[in-house]
């Protein structure tokens, strides 16, 4: 909800309807256990699908660290201008700015009960400097989600995806074919592949990512946090283990 001074629209000119929505969300969500939560996973693991739910679930901000640097630069915060001088010149925006950014979000109303935070840490460092912050709020990471899953079901998940380009429909070649191969079901056109869908790109940005986070998870696991999900499962089942992992 917008409040006076952020957005510029005083909560007199706010609908009552939607005060009293968000008033009775909030009141649902004051019983609910705060949760401080990591997701980690390959592209096609199914972050994106659980992560709503979670949010939705256990009243979550969704901290999406790309998303919040945009923001801040947007909004002009002391940090965003840091953020947007490093990018000007090329550089990579310093972790501590990172973690900065993050701290900053958390204190928002939104993330009272907690936050899922996706795309970072990326790095042991990251991880590091992430707890440093939340141990001077007293708080700490309570669970790390592993979204495990094995590339090979990764690569024929995400090589199967078809799209026709001027609607957005999709296809899989195996899970949901077109009646003919190629051809969008309704117009007759031609079905394209995203160019981050090809098994080479897959390839390398799986290679990437397990570079990237294995040492994280394991960072995390001495500390007991991680929680290995069976991510090649259908959906509702990987919500039912994240609803077993988050009692």
């Amino acid at each position: 909800m917008a409040s006076g001074g952020e957005s510029g629209v005083s909560l007199e000119d706010v609908p009552s309807l939607d005060l009293m929505t968000e008033l009775l969300r909030r009141m649902k969500c004051a019983s609910k256990p705060d949760k401080r939560l990591i997701l980690i996973g390959p592209p096609g693991s199914g972050k994106g699908t659980q992560s709503p739910i979670i949010k939705e679930e256990y009243c979550l901000c969704h901290l999406a660290t790309g998303d919040m640097l945009r923001a801040a630069v947007a909004a002009k915060t002391p940090l965003g201008v840091k953020a947007k001088e490093a990018m000007e010149k090329g550089e990579l925006v310093s972790d501590d700015l990172v973690v900065g950014i993050i701290d900053e979000a958390i204190k928002r109303p939104s993330c009272q009960k907690g936050f899922i935070l996706d795309g970072f840490p990326r790095t042991v460092v990251q991880a590091e400097k992430l707890d440093d912050m939340l141990a001077k709020q007293g708080t700490k990471i309570d669970k790390v989600l592993n979204f495990a899953i094995d590339d090979a079901i990764l690569e024929e998940r995400i090589t199967g995806r078809w799209i026709h380009p001027s609607t957005g429909r999709t296809y899989h070649s195996k899970f949901a074919p077109p009646k003919i191969p190629g051809l969008d079901d309704v117009t007759g056109e031609p079905l394209i592949q995203r160019k981050d869908d090809t098994a080479a790109v897959l390839k390398s940005r799986l290679e990437a990512f397990h570079r990237q986070t294995e040492p994280v998870i394991a960072y995390y696991s001495k500390k007991s946090a991680v929680v290995n999900l069976h991510a090649e499962k259908p959906p509702k089942e990987v919500t039912t283990e994240v609803q077993k992992a988050l009692l």
